[in-house]
């Protein structure tokens, strides 16, 4: 179990990389998702989910344990393919695609619980991040864009990941996911088992890949924190999506305060 964290990462300024450029259609879709059904084994879990991301926004996913979250990025990111039910990515249909292979394409994650490789540097965790990529000479370039991100990560960059905290690992996890120069970065459970501290820096950072031209799609427990830093979110319940609507809108919806936010 990670340590709390009592010291936030530094904030640091940095040039704008090259915006990543859509291509998805006249509408400014990036990712859509279609009526999906997914399945483990006989176990119905995602039932006719739909939702989708345009260019340059935040999309937030939130819900309780077990809703479907995690699954849903899944069926996305090619691990879980769903049975029925169509996914674009920049107006490709990748619903049958192999995993490896939507990563070229140019969606990265951030996954649950982190999954770093403990045993390896935090240098050669952020390696793996770019191990697909073709574009091998603009390597530098991103690596100084994730140390300026996460300047304690460059601090560490020898150490062992399996040795940080559980903040230091979560930098490591994301900057992984930025190494493969993503067209479109989903994030899951980012803010999970860290100090408040933490997390607002976190979400911070999150605000700030964004700007730089990243669009993202966060699935988050936190939902105050997630609504707060997201365009328009999506209400996941036992494989469903009860609710859908702009992240302002949700923020003031009476059930998702009494069920998400703790209001009452």
């Amino acid at each position: 179990m990670s340590t709390p964290e009592t010291q936030a990462p530094e904030a640091a300024s940095q040039p704008t990389p090259p915006r990543t450029q859509s291509n998805g259609g006249g509408d400014g879709v990036i990712l859509r998702v279609e009526d999906i059904h997914t399945y483990y084994g006989a176990i119905h879990a995602i039932k006719g989910v739909s939702l989708e991301v345009r260019d340059g926004e935040i999309v937030t996913l939130i819900g309780a344990n077990g809703a479907g979250k995690s699954t849903t990025l899944r069926s996305i990111n090619g691990l879980n393919p769903p049975r029925d039910g169509r996914i674009t990515f920049k107006g490709e249909d990748i619903t049958n695609r192999s995993a490896h292979h939507i990563v070229k394409m140019g969606i990265s994650q951030s996954p649950e619980g982190r999954r770093l490789f403990p045993r390896m540097t935090v240098l050669e965790n952020l390696e793996m991040g770019a191990f697909q990529r073709d574009d091998k000479a603009n390597f530098p370039e991103d690596l100084d864009r994730v140390y300026t991100l996460f300047p304690r990560l460059a601090e560490r960059k020898t150490q062992k990941a399996g040795t940080l905290s559980g903040g230091e690992q979560q930098m490591v996890a994301i900057g992984r996911a930025l190494m493969a120069r993503p067209k479109l970065l989903m994030l899951d459970e980012p803010s999970m088992g860290l100090a408040p501290i933490f997390v607002e820096k976190i979400f911070e950072i999150v605000v700030e890949i964004n700007q730089q031209g990243t669009p993202i799609l966060l699935v988050e427990q936190n939902a105050l924190m997630a609504l707060d830093v997201a365009k328009r979110g999506y209400v996941m319940e036992t494989g469903v999506i009860a609710l859908t609507d702009s992240a302002a809108a949700l923020r003031q919806n009476d059930q998702v305060q009494k069920a998400y936010l703790g209001i009452a």
